[in-house]
């Protein structure tokens, strides 16, 4: 008999998800954390109500808008200083929610607190070093250099990121796009951005894009996106003044960001995105960043890791044969990943190419979508269940 039903090598939003929702129905769980105390990185801290209604289905979305959440019902998009979109999210999305935003680390905790609460074991401070998969997979941990621990698993699921190690150890193929998108992140406490408002600022001249995520109480998210081409890396503190600069160049209001002080780290990442194809083999799972990270630059990497752990989650409680679950699950998570990696990619070329072709197909897309909004597809926010094909494409682009 394996030691547990379930171990999850990591236990941050997707693990801990994951964790909780099947400790409720009486799964013998395991959770492997390697840290001790969730500090911040520059990452997603926004799900659009399509993630929203992922978490209210996994149970805990009203548990993290309670401890952490904040409430962004309003959407806006500016072309520099002109707005050219508002919307009202949770009454033009077919699951009824707004935006959810949260402080990372503190998500991280409450959401991994609950899981322990339902029944889960939690190991913070441990690390897995290897696993084998197989009919009865198994893990191998260490904390502090300590002897090494093998433990088996019904399935074993790897849960620990874009960079994952499970996933090399599994022996999952990795596919990556080219490079298109930078996007660099800092957090700001003191901004006199509005509270209940996500607002996407586009420099279409320059193929930037800057995006504020408040949190409530004057802290911000605020992102900035860049051609890949262009090469822009801010980093650290001393990056931060060019990071307000550019932002307000590309049409963010200055006054966002005086008085506002960064409150945590600056940096920047390729926005590319990574992933396996069919995330499951021999008792192994992978789920969020670590089965496919799309690229952050459309904040979609939340909403899909709490798509995975819904769709794992009842897989395994429909079928005895967890073999047979792992691979349906793997098979719903390719579809969906698939339209949102397609529609992201149409709106990269969209949005960030530049030049004189570039501009006018991009007046063309955009004038007709004024005109009949179901031009564009809807898919980062009301979610990915809806097929992409030729004629969504010609659509979007103005060409048919």
């Amino acid at each position: 008999m394996a030691n547990y039903d379930i171990v999850t090598v990591g236990g941050g939003l997707g693990g801990a998800a994951l964790a909780r929702a099947m400790a409720e129905k009486g799964a013998r769980v395991l959770v492997l954390e390697r840290e001790t105390a969730f500090k911040d990185r520059v990452r997603g801290e926004g799900m659009t109500t399509w993630g929203a209604a992922e978490a209210r289905e996994l149970g805990i979305h009203e548990l993290v808008r309670s401890s952490c959440g904040h409430d962004l019902p309003m959407w806006e998009n500016y072309v520099g200083p002109m707005q050219v979109l508002q919307r009202d999210i949770a009454a033009t999305t077919p699951q009824g929610l707004p935006t959810l935003a949260f402080y990372h680390p503190e998500m991280q905790r409450t959401v991994l607190e609950a899981a322990e609460k339902a029944g889960a074991e939690v190991r913070s401070g441990v690390r897995a070093t290897g696993i084998s998969p197989g009919v009865t997979p198994t893990v191998t941990v260490q904390r502090n250099g300590g002897p090494a621990e093998t433990i088996t698993a019904r399935l074993i699921v790897g849960a620990d990121g874009r960079n994952s190690p499970l996933r090399k150890w599994a022996q999952f193929e990795e596919h990556q796009n080219a490079d298109r998108l930078f996007i660099s992140g800092v957090l700001f406490d003191g901004s006199a951005a509005p509270d209940d408002t996500v607002r996407l600022v586009s420099d279409f001249e320059r193929g930037r894009g800057t995006i504020i995520f408040p949190q409530g109480r004057g802290r911000v998210r605020s992102y900035m996106i860049s051609r890949a081409d262009e090469g822009l890396r801010l980093q650290g503190a001393a990056d931060v003044p060019r990071f307000v600069e550019e932002a307000v160049t590309s049409g963010m209001p200055g006054e966002f960001f005086d008085g506002a002080v960064a409150a945590g780290p600056l940096a920047t990442f390729n926005g590319a995105d990574c992933w396996v194809e069919h995330p499951y083999r021999e008792g192994v799972a992978l789920m969020g960043d670590a089965a496919a990270s799309s690229d952050p630059s459309w904040g979609q990497g939340l909403s899909l890791t709490l798509r995975d752990a819904r769709v794992l989650r009842d897989a395994l409680l429909a079928n005895d044969d967890w073999d047979v679950a792992g691979h349906g699950y793997a098979s719903e998570h390719d579809r969906y990943f698939g339209v949102v990696r397609t529609v992201e990619g149409w709106l990269t070329e969209l949005f960030y190419d530049v030049g004189p072709a570039a501009d006018e197909r991009r007046g063309r897309a955009l004038g007709l979508a004024a005109e009949d909004p179901t031009r564009q597809p809807d898919t980062m926010w009301s979610g990915p269940d809806h097929t992409v094909d030729e004629t969504m494409r010609r659509r979007l682009f103005g060409e048919d």
